[in-house]
């Protein structure tokens, strides 16, 4: 007999629950690469180990391996890559890019976070964060459109009532929430949102541009989902100028080492300016689907924490 933690493995893979599932991520990727083929993007393939990787603005653990006396790390995100992918004649990029978060075990309890997951992400030469959010909100429409007609007998097997959200949505910025709300604004905000919303000026990692006109304010973006379900985009306009790069990385008292071939590049002058996001596919499937916890729509899922089976 297999024991409990197989079997409960197996149960899941054999559901018609995850069938369901399934259906409603494929026809969501479906319509994410129909959108950017039309926007004439560029897909790039996933870069899993790199020299340099997302320094991430919160701390995990690191994913670093020695291959014959070269330090490589497992791919956090491919933000870097992305602004490096932009050098030649292209004007947009975007991968299907499975990333490793080494997350502390108490993330487990979120509902949210993997240990590897899959995101979109994408880049568009000469944007503003503007454009960046009227691109993501046509894909979003475009999305639920097609997830509501081709998948609903999946939606109403899975118990889920799928609102088209109000197109544009509204804008708030973190600072001001944080004023109003506390520290935990936030999972507040995305208990009592009726739409996904955007959420502005997050101070965060040192690619993401700093407003000259107001220091210390960001020109970053957030999509926060509804009913709970928490953060699901991250995305801003980039710093691509060298001495801005070195000038944030020094106040964020990053080690240069790592970076310096990407260092290198900036200097020579050879970076666009650009904006651009990522958006978790397994946390857009778990609030199209409704489900509970992501661990629910992976299914090989490794949640903080938890014990691994397969």
């Amino acid at each position: 007999m297999m024991e409990w933690q197989v079997q409960k493995a197996v149960t899941k893979l054999q559901s018609n629950r995850l069938t369901a599932i399934l259906k409603v991520q494929s026809a969501m990727m479906q319509e994410v690469h129909d959108y950017m083929h039309e926007k004439g993007l560029l897909q790039l393939m996933p870069v899993m180990i790199s020299p340099i990787t997302d320094p991430l603005n919160h701390s995990v653990l690191e994913g670093e391996i020695s291959y014959y006396g070269d330090k490589l790390q497992l791919t956090k995100s491919m933000i870097l890559h992305k602004q490096l992918s932009l050098l030649g004649d292209r004007e947009g990029v975007y991968i299907v890019s499975p990333n490793v978060r080494l997350e502390p075990m108490e993330r487990g309890a979120t509902g949210r976070h993997l240990l590897e997951f899959t995101q979109v992400d994408f880049e568009l030469k000469g944007k503003k964060a503007a454009d960046v959010m009227e691109f993501m909100e046509a894909l979003y429409a475009r999305i639920f459109a097609k997830v509501k007609k081709e998948c609903a007998q999946e939606l109403a097997f899975l118990g889920r009532t799928l609102k088209t959200p109000h197109f544009p949505m509204k804008k708030f910025d973190s600072a001001e929430l944080k004023r109003t709300l506390g520290s935990d604004w936030e999972k507040m905000v995305s208990k009592t949102a009726g739409d996904p919303i955007w959420v502005t000026n997050h101070e965060r990692e040192f690619y993401d541009k700093e407003d000259l006109d107001r220091p210390f304010t960001y020109l970053n973006y957030d999509v926060i989902y509804p009913e709970g379900f928490g953060e699901g985009l991250s995305g801003a306009e980039r710093e691509h100028e060298h001495p801005r790069i070195l000038e944030r990385m020094h106040r964020n008292k990053m080690e240069l080492g790592p970076y310096g071939a990407y260092l290198e590049v900036a200097k020579a002058g050879l970076l666009s300016p650009s904006a651009g996001a990522g958006f978790g596919v397994e946390r857009l499937v778990r609030f199209l689907c409704g489900a509970k916890h992501i661990e629910e729509v992976a299914p090989f899922a490794k949640v903080p924490g938890g014990k691994f089976v397969f």
